[in-house]
């Protein structure tokens, strides 16, 4: 396996460095899709693909398209914070808990409203015997921000829960993990591509570290990291430390064939 690194001032200039190196045979290889929404095309996939970020919260966040290159860019403004064409903003779509008919799911409810199971509801909460085991203080269950009560139910809101542990329970903490992934995922037809986001605070800065189990380049990327860094804004704002750096991982990294001629325009190879 051949590990691709990039290390990029900003999203922009990240998204550019992947497209100009799985264009290169020497980083990538040509596969046909046996499964999912593009069945039956080829793409370029590097094996495995880390980008380290340092400044992703540098704006513009959407890839920079020279006028000459006579393309547009793959993603619009309008497409990541709302506007005419849209009726929902990609960054809702990672921070709220909004799902429109006919999805199995989204980013956003499965960080904001994930369901509590039942094995810690009825089994494990106050009771002592499991002390050690599960978060059983009251400023948690008696947090309606955290802990959300609807139709007999309870969900747990991932972002407030680490946001709370870390303005409450101190810095160095390596549990808090945004999860995205359930064990029956494989069940879907189409199951999440972002599968985690990890955090860190060090330096007084929130980093965060995202792992993508299979990542589309030309379109996803760019809309899918403008939005993790407003996440990662606001948790960084609420928790009172500066926003940070952001790893990007892959093994799926790929470039889908409809698009490697605009990859070409755009990184003027022929």
């Amino acid at each position: 396996m051949e590990l691709v690194f990039v290390e990029a001032r900003d999203l922009p200039d990240a998204w550019f460095q992947f497209v100009y190196k799985i264009l290169d045979p020497a980083n990538s290889s040509r596969h046909i899709i046996d499964r999912g929404s593009y069945a039956g095309q080829t793409r370029l996939e590097f094996d495995y693909a880390i980008g380290h970020i340092k400044y992703p919260g540098t704006t513009p966040l959407i890839p920079d398209i020279p006028p000459s290159c006579g393309i547009p860019n793959p993603v619009e403004e309008a497409y990541i914070y709302g506007g005419e064409g849209y009726n929902r903003s990609y960054i809702e779509y990672v921070m709220s808990d909004r799902k429109e008919p006919g999805e199995s799911y989204t980013y956003g409810e499965r960080l904001t409203k994930y369901p509590v199971s039942a094995f810690i509801e009825n089994t494990m909460v106050g009771n002592p015997k499991f002390a050690e085991i599960i978060w059983d203080e009251d400023d948690i269950w008696d947090n309606e921000k955290i802990l959300i009560r609807e139709n007999n139910k309870k969900y747990i809101n991932q972002i407030e829960l680490i946001i709370h542990t870390y303005k409450n329970k101190g810095h160095r903490n390596n549990q808090l993990v945004l999860q995205v992934a359930k064990g029956d995922d494989c069940l879907l037809q189409d199951p999440p591509c972002l599968r985690y986001i990890d955090t860190r605070i060090q330096d007084g800065k929130l980093h965060f570290f995202v792992y993508f189990r299979s990542w589309d380049l030309w379109g996803g990327f760019p809309a899918n990291l403008p939005a993790i860094q407003h996440l990662k804004e606001y948790m960084a704002a609420e928790i009172g430390v500066e926003d940070g750096e952001m790893i990007v991982e892959s093994k799926g990294l790929h470039l889908y064939g409809y698009a490697e001629d605009l990859a070409k325009l755009r990184c003027m190879k022929d």
